[in-house]
């Protein structure tokens, strides 16, 4: 069997969510975080390694409430995201907190993973049929010789990943009848109103979105070439910065668009109706474990150990 490595970023401070950690919020019946359900789904497809992104002052933390254990189960691997893992030449601007996005944890991988890998958020539940649509297309359909990307992502449906707590970000997808991805377009500020949705495009202004439209929920199956890709854009991303800008980032969804239109990869959206869940607010938290306790009782999931 191809090998395939799933790459999880935990690197995220957390900071809608009372500056704790949210990715290692217990929210099952032994204790069990939103990543081991993950895990659990992504070696059922079968995923065989397992590939952290964390910040190494959370490492100790990390292993000790899961690393450990997963060790057990799959071959784990670390990679670190750290603020000032920059390019020769590059230094960090004054001000500036927070690392520098998707684009650049993925990035921190390279040198760990040399077979086809997907990428998922730490503190999402993305749902089995994704991680085995995403294995099954990298296995047996993904061309990694080819001169151009060929890549796949979750295509959620945006009814599905919205929260009761607040407003949401997603990656807004228009797909063609071939069932490639022709757009993604960060749309922020997403919520249910009384007479439907509303949403906003970066500058604020309202933008217009469906229930039934396909979002990126940041799932993402790509091959090992692409890090060299990632690796090559970060300067040129950096060099694009404006002076005083203090929080852009290097966002992996923003790289895969611009290979799209350059015509320099094609992403298949592999569509999943499994609803996805998270902990963007302290809020979610009691509905995540509500539903992970439905999934237990329906035999989805291992109940309580004795």
């Amino acid at each position: 069997m191809k090998d395939t490595t799933l790459v999880i970023m935990a690197a995220g401070i957390g900071s809608r969510f009372g500056g704790g950690i949210k990715q290692l919020e217990p929210v099952g019946p032994n204790g069990e975080i939103i990543m081991d359900y993950s895990i659990y789904d992504a070696l059922e497809a079968g995923f065989n390694k397992i590939v952290f992104i964390i910040r190494k002052d959370l490492e100790k933390d990390f292993k000790e409430i899961i690393g450990n254990r997963i060790e057990k189960l799959v071959h784990v691997e670390y990679a670190f995201q750290e603020l000032a893992d920059l390019p020769e030449g590059y230094t960090v601007p004054e001000g500036r907190k927070k690392p520098w996005g998707t684009g650049q944890a993925v990035l921190s991988i390279k040198g760990l993973v040399n077979e086809p890998f997907a990428v998922i958020n730490a503190d999402d539940y993305y749902g089995k049929d994704a991680f085995r649509k995403i294995h099954d297309y990298m296995v047996n359909e993904m061309d990694e010789g080819r001169e151009t990307y060929d890549m796949c992502m979750a295509g959620f449906i945006l009814a599905n990943t919205l929260s009761d707590n607040g407003t949401v970000t997603r990656g807004v997808c228009q797909v063609g009848g071939d069932g490639m991805l022709e757009d993604v377009t960060e749309t922020y500020n997403i919520e249910r109103t009384g007479g439907g949705l509303r949403a906003e495009d970066k500058d604020g202004n309202p933008v217009s979105v469906s229930l039934d439209q396909h979002v990126s929920m940041n799932m993402w199956g790509l091959p090992a070439a692409f890090l060299s890709e990632l690796e090559q854009g970060f300067p040129k991303f950096l060099d694009g910065i404006k002076e005083g800008d203090i929080k852009s980032e290097y966002l992996l969804p923003a790289v895969i668009d611009q290979l799209i239109k350059a015509g320099r990869a094609t992403v298949k959206v592999l569509e999943t109706r499994d609803k996805w869940f998270g902990v963007t607010y302290k809020e979610d938290k009691q509905a995540v474990v509500d539903a992970i306790s439905g999934l237990v009782a329906r035999g989805v999931y291992p109940g309580k150990k004795a």
